[in-house]
């Protein structure tokens, strides 16, 4: 799948412009505050139907105007030609491919997929536990629409379980145990698969472009760990009830699941340097979206928003090496920045200015 032409208007600092985007390679330079993160964001939207930089697209709509209007001509896996059309207003989207309505974002994620690389990833490995589950969870969920239904269902049952605690309704609580334990072990059990499949990619390529010697790898700890059905679920929730109540919240289940990033020293954020945590964020997304080649055969749409500042020429060279799982990758860089190592990439190059792009 390849973005061919691109266009916006009214999407926070740019008006309206139309860019093409047919090559394997974009390159965005310009300045902070120009638009390059922009326009990333824009092709997040399209393939997500929400940003990676705020849970409210109002706030993605240039200063004075009511609403932003996206669209794109697009390649898919058969090689045809298609359009897709985002219009916000009115704190509204409008979704639709071809002009049939989209009514299910999950539509977008299986025929856009897309991979971010954005300078919060350091917080995979020294942020808090949530962070590392939503990246998994993410990561599953753009190669399997069953897990991604689950993960919906036990939301909506958590959900459902934790009102009626701070509701004192306690005796619909054996009902909700039920359906939480059927959906959080079939979850566990598919993040179990995922962290070995994970670990048999992420260890190799870190040492390999760090050119050390750690041995990094994720451990999975479930809340539920130590429970081999369903009925062994319902009992420990069964046990845990009155702190739940006393608590007013659900304190186990597999939404307090953790993952580790650990070497043989222990837990790798409390002894890497800033360097090593992040190139372990960038190595995260590399082995994401091999993940994602290896269960589909799909190449997905890779965006990397300046995330090859902090290392060296080195190290930057045996990234962007070992960066060849995608069908489209946009890159954002400060200008006199060296993109690329390799002579023979010829990417597709804009100047970002106040919103407009120029092709170099």
């Amino acid at each position: 799948m390849r973005f061919k032409s691109v266009k916006i208007e009214n999407f926070r600092n740019i008006s309206s412009v139309s860019v093409k985007t047919d090559a394997e390679d974009i390159v965005l330079v310009g300045s902070n505050g120009q638009g390059k993160t922009n326009f990333l964001e824009v092709l997040y939207v399209l393939c997500y139907g929400s940003s990676f930089r705020t849970s409210y697209l109002k706030e993605a709509v240039r200063h004075g105007e009511e609403g932003f209007l996206l669209e794109a001509k697009f390649q898919n896996d058969f090689e045809e030609i298609q359009n897709i059309k985002f219009v916000f207003e009115k704190n509204k989207r409008y979704i639709e491919i071809d002009g049939k309505e989209v009514k299910d974002r999950k539509e977008l994620i299986y025929q856009f997929p897309c991979i971010v690389f954005c300078h919060e990833d350091i917080d995979f490995v020294k942020g808090e536990p949530e962070t590392r589950r939503k990246f998994f969870d993410q990561t599953m969920s753009l190669y399997s629409p069953l897990f991604f239904d689950d993960l919906r269902s036990y939301r909506n049952i958590l959900a459902k379980r934790n009102a009626a605690i701070k509701n004192s309704q306690y005796d619909i609580l054996p009902i909700y145990d039920i359906k939480l334990s059927e959906i959080g072990l079939s979850i566990m059990e598919e993040r179990k698969k995922a962290v070995e499949d994970f670990n048999s990619i992420f260890p190799y390529l870190y040492k390999k472009v760090s050119k050390g010697d750690d041995d990094l790898y994720i451990a999975y700890q479930s809340s539920w760990m130590d429970v081999k059905d369903k009925d062994e679920i319902i009992k420990l929730l069964e046990e845990k009830r009155e702190v739940d109540i006393k608590m007013a919240t659900t304190t186990s289940g597999v939404h307090r699941d953790r993952f580790l990033v650990k070497n043989s020293y222990g837990i790798f954020s409390q002894i890497g340097s800033t360097g090593q945590l992040r190139l372990c964020s960038l190595i995260f997304r590399i082995a994401e979206a091999e993940s994602f080649y290896r269960m589909t055969g799909k190449k997905p749409i890779l965006l990397l928003d300046d995330v090859l500042l902090e290392l060296d020429d080195e190290k930057r060279a045996l990234f962007l090496d070992n960066l060849s799982i995608y069908s489209q990758a946009f890159f954002t860089f400060l200008p006199r920045e060296n993109y690329f190592n390799d002579e023979h990439k010829k990417p597709m190059c804009y100047n970002v200015k106040n919103g407009g792009f120029t092709l170099v």
